[in-house]
């Protein structure tokens, strides 16, 4: 054998024998074998988790603020006497609200009192006004006792509104009963309601000549006894507004209307009155010239026959101031005034002025 071959079987023989300890030492030599070939291991992935979005919490939206609403209150067959609301006994009244917003199925509570005592009371459906922005409720009463009403309503808190109050109303009610002399809140009543439909009175609260003339006036326009009572038929057409001068030329402009069958005269404005006064024209047998006329001619103060402020319209008729100017037909043609008036007339009228004379319908 070669020594190459002996070398390569005495290794052999070794690497057979060799205990297991020796395994390590000898393993340098294991260099000398061929080393083997591995495949890599191709790595497996996983397809990417999708996952559904979360809801996010999220709180309640607040609820929306409470609205305040408005509540308003107003009076009919109540009169304004300044600051204060006033009427007479037995006179219906009407009191007549007004909510807003409108929400359906709201009510008001409504009381009335005279003085102490409980009069009225209720809870009223509000009805949807024209336009639907607002509710409307109305409730009738009426009081037979002098002294003083007092009206007040609440609509309570609902889901969307907040309690509203309306600012609460008085009326002064009164007895209808005054005559020359008297004084106090029915006579005021009467001047206004005078003054009201034009007639010339005063604003004193006081039932005096000049108030008895307007008075007097109003009844001759009405056609009632040519006297200054007030009873109930006077006091029941001044409180409702019935007895407003008929204007028969308003293209006249700023003109004086006379009427020989109602015994008055009229200062006036085109179509809208300004004085109203009682006069007396001229008797039958010296009977006021009728037709168109103007005023030619003005004197102050007296003349030696009693005429007082004078408006001439006509050669030696004038409208003047005259004591006595009684209720009937007594002049000398003339339009005769209560004395006290002559003035205001005097200076109301100026040179030019129509007058216009006639016999109306009554």
């Amino acid at each position: 054998m070669s020594r190459i071959a002996r070398g390569a079987l005495a290794f052999s023989v070794l690497a057979l024998t060799a205990p297991a300890g020796a395994a390590a030492a000898i393993a340098p030599v294991a260099v000398l074998t061929t080393p083997t070939t591995t495949s890599p291991v191709p790595v497996v992935t996983s397809p990417p988790v999708v996952t559904a979005p979360q809801p996010v919490a999220t709180s309640p939206p607040p609820p929306a603020p409470l609205v305040r609403g408005r509540l308003e209150l107003g009076l009919v067959g109540a009169f304004r006497l300044g600051a204060r609301n006033v009427t007479v006994t037995g006179r219906p009244m009407r009191v007549d609200g007004v909510a807003t917003p409108f929400v359906p199925g709201q009510v008001v509570l409504v009381k009335i009192r005279e003085g102490r005592r409980l009069l009225k009371s209720g809870t009223f459906r509000l009805k949807r006004a024209r336009g639907g922005t607002s509710g409307r409720f109305s409730v009738r009463f009426v009081t037979n006792s002098a002294g003083n009403v007092s009206i007040s309503a609440v609509h309570g808190a609902t889901p969307k509104l907040l309690r509203v109050a309306a600012t609460p109303q008085k009326v002064d009610v009164v007895v209808p009963v005054a005559g020359p002399g008297s004084t106090g809140t029915f006579v005021s009543l009467i001047q206004s309601r005078l003054a009201a439909l034009r007639f010339a009175v005063p604003q004193d609260g006081v039932y005096d000549p000049l108030t008895q003339n307007a008075v007097v006036a109003y009844r001759k326009l009405r056609g009632f006894a040519r006297i200054d009572t007030l009873d109930g038929l006077t006091i029941h057409g001044l409180l409702n507004g019935i007895g407003a001068f008929p204007v028969r030329f308003p293209q006249q402009g700023r003109h004086v209307e006379a009427d020989l069958t109602d015994q008055v005269l009229a200062l006036i404005d085109g179509s809208q009155v300004f004085r109203i006064y009682p006069i007396s024209s001229g008797k039958p047998s010296t009977p006021t010239v009728l037709g168109n006329f103007h005023v030619y001619r003005k004197t102050p103060g007296y003349l030696p026959d009693g005429m007082y402020y004078s408006n001439f319209f006509y050669t030696g008729y004038a409208i003047h101031g005259y004591d006595p100017a009684p209720t009937y037909p007594a002049s000398h043609g003339c339009l005769r005034l209560p004395i006290d008036e002559a003035i205001n007339v005097y200076n109301w009228v100026q040179l030019g002025t129509p007058v216009d004379v006639y016999y109306g319908a009554n």
